[in-house]
């Protein structure tokens, strides 16, 4: 008699397989251009069939975009997660700036070469770019419902901050992306970026002051 799978075990092996068909994917765009690549030459390459690729990701697009999925929703988390007496921007402030000391790709200065050649494809890929605009938006929705949440801001208060604070991130981040393309190291960078990031914090506190 099998016994069944735990469900953690159920949780690695579909994890081992999302991952492996992740990856695949990548090593394909990254050889021949996303667009020359079809969903199942990626099946074949993963070794599944395109059902169970389309079941773990819905577009080709997700192949790609999924690595960032964590981050979409980060800006939401750490308003609803900080401390008391601690206002939405000095969070998302902090956090930015702790994301440039850890390197975080997503802050667009990690000079690993993986992380530079694929942000280059996402930002060489209009399909990518596209999908990205989607993933900013949805940014910008769950950060307005947590500052509704957890401040005193009107509907339409929150809305506007969110817009504002998502899109100062993603500038920040395609600023130093844009510098690391070009060639300067990410330490170099560095303490520009902090710069960058500081000024344009203090910005949005002087325009935002109805959050504090």
């Amino acid at each position: 008699m099998t016994t069944p799978d735990k469900p953690g075990l159920r949780e690695r092996k579909k994890q081992r397989t999302r991952t492996a068909i992740s990856d695949a994917a990548i090593a394909l765009f990254l050889e021949r251009g996303f667009t020359q690549v079809s969903v199942a030459e990626i099946a074949e390459a993963a070794e599944v069939s395109k059902r169970t690729l389309f079941a773990y990701f819905p577009t080709k697009e997700d192949l790609v975009v999924h690595r960032m999925a964590d981050h979409e929703q980060e800006a939401a988390r750490v308003v609803r997660a900080r401390p008391a007496h601690t206002t939405p921007l000095a969070a998302l402030r902090d956090h930015f700036l702790d994301g440039l000391r850890r390197r975080d790709p997503i802050t667009g200065i990690n000079d690993h070469p993986a992380v530079i050649t694929l942000t280059e494809l996402i930002y060489g890929t209009p399909a990518l770019v596209d999908r990205m605009q989607r993933f900013k938006a949805g940014g910008e929705r769950a950060l307005a419902e947590a500052l509704r949440e957890t401040t005193d801001a009107p509907d339409l208060t929150a809305r506007l901050a969110a817009v504002q604070v998502i899109a100062v991130q993603w500038a920040l981040s395609a600023d130093n992306f844009q510098r690391l393309a070009a060639g300067e190291a990410a330490d170099e960078r560095y303490p520009g970026a902090v710069r960058d990031a500081e000024h344009a914090f203090d910005l949005l506190a002087n325009g935002l002051a109805a959050l504090t």
